[in-house]
């Protein structure tokens, strides 16, 4: 009975060492697969809200432009501004010689002084048949010939008096001015040449640069699609104002933001596109009448937009791809399709939800089915990282620099 006892007590002994063996075996094994697990940073999918954008190219154009022409026959005598000036409305621009002019107003005046003593004449004639008619000294069929001469005469002095009038205007149109505030561009003619014989010769130009506009198109699809897209919900809109800035021709922005001052109702149909255009101050007369520019307009707002690393997007020819840790800790590679980049992120239209997590660490490096381990990051701790390696960059390089500098005074002693 003795021996039956120890028997089985030796055998719950070894049961219970086996079993604790099994368990340390475990605890070891899930150490090592946890010790086994590579460490990635991923981002957490969010909505944002960010603005939605689009660039397109631009021609500057001069506020209001006016051609000066002459508007009566006559000889340049002299030009008094200098080209490129500033001028006023007003400011004389060209004087004519006016002999011409002032003796044809002479000759209106004359008209004139004749007219008007016809008149006299007519009038007092009138006034002695009146006197005569009653008594019938005077037939009626005089009188009534007294009455038109009068009217006649009456007519003659009005139409005098309307040559008198266009001959003054004609002397003063010898001083040609400038029909606008502006800047007067080259002279086309030059003094001794005979202007408006024929037409109303074209003598120089001023154009108002302050402020400018803007012209530029955009294709009638992205105007439809953008317009779905805010009746849809997809996009939130600005109260019709929209955000405009101008890009110059060497990349920097223009400090002034444009406003949107004209929106065609048509499609154009040889280009396809809607012309619109943007009125930008212009005080230092920086933008040029004619200049090609680039402008970034803010049409709306998109409140649900999903934002990841550029460095997170994997590309090849035909897809663009992500790496998600999905809720086993196994990455799975995900097919995604992008819009534009904002900043240093690229907008995912497609193929992503809000609360999954994306490598941004080693993204070309990984490999489907590895199990990981995820650690949360921001974009602002990655753009910290990002410059704190560029000021250790930085150190470093002068640190070498000035390492390099003394090799050689340490090389110098050494020869010496």
């Amino acid at each position: 009975m003795s021996l039956l006892r120890s028997q089985s007590i030796s055998l719950l002994l070894s049961l219970g060492l086996l079993l604790q063996l099994a368990a340390c075996s475990k605890t070891e094994e899930a150490a090592a697969g946890a010790a086994g697990a590579p460490e990635v940073e991923v981002v957490q999918v969010q909505y944002t809200e960010i603005p939605s954008e689009t660039e397109l190219p631009g021609r500057v154009e001069a506020f209001r432009i006016a051609e000066v022409r002459a508007r009566v026959t006559g000889i340049v005598a002299r030009r008094l501004y200098q080209e490129g000036q500033v001028v006023k409305a007003g400011t004389i621009l060209f004087a004519l010689n006016p002999e011409q002019l002032q003796a044809s107003k002479l000759e209106a005046d004359a008209e004139l002084a004749r007219t008007e003593a016809n008149l006299v004449n007519a009038n007092d004639k009138l006034q002695r048949y009146q006197a005569l008619v009653s008594d019938q000294s005077v037939s009626q069929r005089d009188f009534r010939a007294a009455q038109a001469e009068v009217q006649l005469a009456k007519a003659e002095v009005a139409a005098a008096q309307a040559k008198l009038n266009r001959a003054k205007l004609d002397v003063g149109y010898a001083n040609v001015a400038a029909p606008i505030d502006g800047v007067a561009r080259r002279a086309l003619v030059t003094e001794g040449a005979l202007v408006g014989k024929d037409e109303a010769t074209h003598m120089t130009t001023v154009e108002q640069v302050n402020p400018v506009y803007v012209n530029f198109a955009q294709s009638s699809s992205e105007v439809f699609a953008l317009r779905k897209a805010l009746r849809d919900g997809q996009l939130k809109g600005n109260d019709g104002k929209f955000k405009i800035e101008l890009i110059l021709p060497d990349g920097t922005t223009y400090p002034s933001a444009g406003k949107l001052s004209f929106s065609d109702v048509s499609v154009n149909q040889t280009t396809d596109s809607v012309v619109m255009r943007a009125i930008f101050e212009n005080p230092q007369q920086e933008l040029m009448p004619g200049a090609y520019v680039r402008l970034k307009i803010r049409q709306a707002t998109n409140p649900k937009a999903i934002l990841i690393p550029r460095d997170a997007l994997l590309r090849d020819q035909f897809s663009a791809r992500v790496w998600v840790v999905n809720a086993q800790q196994v990455l799975e590679s995900r097919e995604v399709q992008t819009g534009s980049l904002s900043g240093k992120q690229w907008v995912i239209e497609q193929g992503l939800q809000p609360g999954e997590r994306v490598v941004v660490t080693n993204a070309a490096t990984q490999a489907a089915g590895t199990k990981v381990t995820a650690k949360v990051v921001t974009v602002t701790e990655m753009n910290k990282a990002d410059t704190d390696k560029g000021e250790t960059g930085k150190s470093d390089a002068g640190k070498n620099g000035s390492g390099n500098s003394d090799t050689p005074e340490k090389s110098t002693k050494a020869a010496s």
